[in-house]
C-alpha cells in the first residue's frame, strides 16, 4: 500500500506537467491557426470607429465587446470611473472659394463646436502686433473671418526626403528656414501680451467665423487631431476649430500673408452631449483556488477620434479580447482569477485605470501580474521588469514554457525602472503591484499613426497581432498557475507616487 501511494505521488507532478503542456499547446494552436483577432480589429475600426472617452461610440464599443465576451462564456460589466464631456462629430466640408476654387482636406477638432450651417469668410493670420491694446483695436476687423493659429510649415515633405535628395546643405538650409518661421510665429503670439486662452476668448467675443490649425507630424499626409488645447494651448467654446492638412494650411497661409484674398467656406457638424459616464469594461474568469489573487489583462479602449483609433489602442484592446477568448476555451478554471480591464480616459491622464486602482484596493493587493499593451501593431519586443527585482526569474521560467518563435528576440529589462507615465500599467506599478508593459515594435507608430488622421485598419500587422494575443494568453495562464510573484523593489530606484484620477472633465478640456 505504501508503495502504491509513493508511486501515485511520483506520478502527480508528471501528470500536472503533461496537462500544463496540453494547455500551452492548445492555446498556441488556436491562437496561431484559428485566431479571431483580425476580425475583431476590422469590426472595431471600420464599423465602430474612434472611441472618444464617454462618447456614444465608446459606449457602442463596450456593448460590442461585452457581447463578444458573453458569447465566449465570460461575465463582464460596465464600471463608471467618473464622467467626461461627451461629444459626437458629424460631416465636415472645407472649400476655398477665392481666389480660386478648391476642396480642402481637413476636419473639425475634437470637442469643438460646429458651424451651425455653412460659414463663409476671409482667412487672416493672427496679427503681428505689440500689446493687448493694439490687439483690442484690431479685434473689430475680425468679425466673420477665419483666423489661422499655428505656424506655417515651409514644406510638407518628410525630413528624410530633404536628406536623401537634397543633401546635407539643402536640408540644413531648410531647417534654418523652418526654425525661423516657428520663432517668428511664437513671437507674434507672445507679443500680444495675453495668455493663449485670453486670445481665444477675445477672438470668439469679436465674432470670428472659426479657427484654422495644422499639427503636422512630419510624415506625408499625417496630422495629429486633438482639441485646440493641444495645438494652441487653449480651448474654443463658441467658434468652430478645424485642422487642415499641411498642404492646404500652407496654401491658405501664403494667400493670407501675401494679401491675395483667400475666402473659405466651412461646414462642420458637432453635437455636445454634456457630462456623461466614462465607463471601464471589466471582465472576469473566476479563480478555482486563489479567487482573491488576480492576473489582469490591460488595454485602454478609448481613442482620439481623428481616424479609427486602430493602433492606439484598438490593437491592444483586441489583443486582450482575443487572449480572453483563448483562455475561456482552454483554461476556463484558472488557479487565480483572470480579469480584463479595457480602460476609459487613458488619453486624458490614465483616468480609467487610476479610478479602478482607487476603487479596488483588493485587486491591487491581490495582483499577481498585469500585462498591458498600448503602442501599436508590431510584435512585442521589450518587457521591463519595472524595478521589481524578483520578476525576471518568473519571466525566464514562463518564456521557457512558451514556443520559441513567440519569445525569441524579446528583451527582458531587469531590474528595469518603474514607469512614470505613458500607459495604464503605471496606475498599478506606482502602488508596487507587479504590472508590466508589453512594448511592441513601433513600425511608424510615433509619427505615422499615433493620435493622427491615419490611424486606420490598414496599418495593422496581422501576423504580429496573432502572435501578441497568443503570447498574452500564455503569459496569463502561466502567471495564474505559478507561485506568488514577490514585490521586492530594487534599491536603486525611487518609486513614483500614485495619482488620483480626474473624476470629471478637467478645466483644460472645458
Amino acid at each position: 500500500m505504501k508503495r502504491m501511494i509513493l508511486v501515485f505521488s511520483l506520478l502527480l507532478p508528471v501528470a500536472a506537467a503533461a496537462q500544463s503542456s496540453q494547455v500551452v499547446d492548445a492555446i498556441h494552436r488556436d491562437g496561431m491557426e484559428r485566431s479571431e483577432v483580425m476580425a475583431m480589429a476590422q469590426y472595431l475600426a471600420d464599423v465602430i470607429g474612434p472611441r472618444l472617452t464617454a462618447s456614444p461610440a465608446h459606449e457602442q464599443a463596450i456593448d460590442w465587446a461585452m457581447g463578444s465576451l458573453e458569447s465566449w462564456g465570460i461575465a463582464s460589466r460596465r464600471e463608471a470611473q467618473g464622467t467626461w464631456r461627451s461629444w459626437k462629430r458629424g460631416f465636415v466640408s472645407l472649400d476655398l472659394i477665392e481666389p480660386r476654387t478648391r476642396s480642402l482636406e481637413g476636419q473639425l477638432l475634437t470637442w469643438s463646436p460646429g458651424t451651425e450651417g455653412s460659414a463663409e469668410g476671409p482667412v487672416v493670420l493672427l496679427p503681428d502686433l505689440r500689446g493687448a491694446e493694439q490687439f483690442s483695436n484690431w479685434l473689430p476687423s475680425v468679425r466673420g473671418k477665419f483666423v489661422m493659429l499655428t505656424p506655417y510649415e515651409p514644406t510638407c515633405r518628410p525630413m528624410e526626403v530633404w536628406q536623401d535628395y537634397g543633401g546635407t546643405a539643402t536640408r540644413s538650409a531648410f531647417e534654418t528656414w523652418r526654425k525661423a518661421e516657428r520663432q517668428a510665429w511664437e513671437s507674434r503670439v507672445k507679443n500680444l501680451g495675453l495668455s493663449r486662452q485670453e486670445i481665444i476668448d477675445a477672438l470668439e467675443n469679436a465674432g470670428v467665423a472659426g479657427f484654422l490649425t495644422n499639427l503636422w507630424t512630419g510624415e506625408r499626409g499625417t496630422d495629429r487631431i486633438f482639441p485646440l488645447t493641444y495645438s494652441f494651448q487653449a480651448m474654443n467654446r463658441r467658434a468652430a476649430a478645424f485642422n487642415l492638412s499641411c498642404e492646404d494650411y500652407g496654401l491658405l497661409y501664403r494667400l493670407a500673408k501675401n494679401n491675395q484674398g483667400p475666402v473659405l467656406r466651412a461646414y462642420g457638424e458637432a453635437e455636445s452631449l454634456g457630462e456623461a459616464p466614462a465607463h471601464n469594461l471589466i471582465a472576469r474568469i473566476p479563480g478555482r483556488e486563489l479567487p482573491d489573487e488576480y492576473v489582469v489583462l490591460s488595454a485602454h479602449f478609448d481613442a482620439w477620434d481623428g481616424a479609427s483609433g486602430m493602433t492606439d489602442n484598438g490593437t491592444g484592446s483586441v489583443v486582450m479580447l482575443e487572449a480572453m477568448r483563448l483562455l475561456a476555451m482552454h483554461y476556463p478554471q484558472p488557479r487565480r482569477t483572470i480579469l480584463l480591464g479595457l480602460w476609459s480616459g487613458e488619453e486624458q491622464g490614465l483616468n480609467g485605470s487610476r479610478g479602478f486602482v482607487a476603487d479596488h484596493p483588493e485587486v491591487v493587493d491581490g495582483l499577481q501580474a498585469l500585462f498591458n499593451q498600448d503602442n501599436g501593431t508590431g510584435r512585442i519586443e521589450t518587457i521591463d521588469m519595472q524595478g521589481l527585482s524578483a520578476a525576471r526569474p518568473f519571466f525566464d521560467r514562463w518564456f521557457n514554457r512558451i514556443p520559441a518563435h513567440l519569445v525569441d528576440g524579446i528583451e527582458l529589462v531587469a531590474p528595469g525602472t518603474p514607469g512614470q507615465g505613458g500607459s495604464d500599467y503605471v496606475s498599478f506599478i506606482c502602488a508596487g503591484a507587479p504590472a508590466f508593459n508589453l512594448a511592441s515594435h513601433e513600425f511608424d507608430y510615433r509619427f505615422g499613426t499615433w493620435h493622427t488622421n491615419r490611424d486606420t485598419f490598414d496599418k495593422v500587422s496581422p501576423a504580429d497581432l496573432r502572435a501578441n494575443a497568443t503570447l498574452v494568453a500564455l503569459l496569463a495562464y502561466l502567471a495564474a498557475e505559478d507561485e506568488r510573484l514577490p514585490r521586492i523593489r530594487a534599491a536603486e530606484h525611487a518609486w513614483p507616487e500614485c495619482r488620483l484620477p480626474d473624476r470629471s472633465t478637467g478645466d483644460r478640456f472645458r
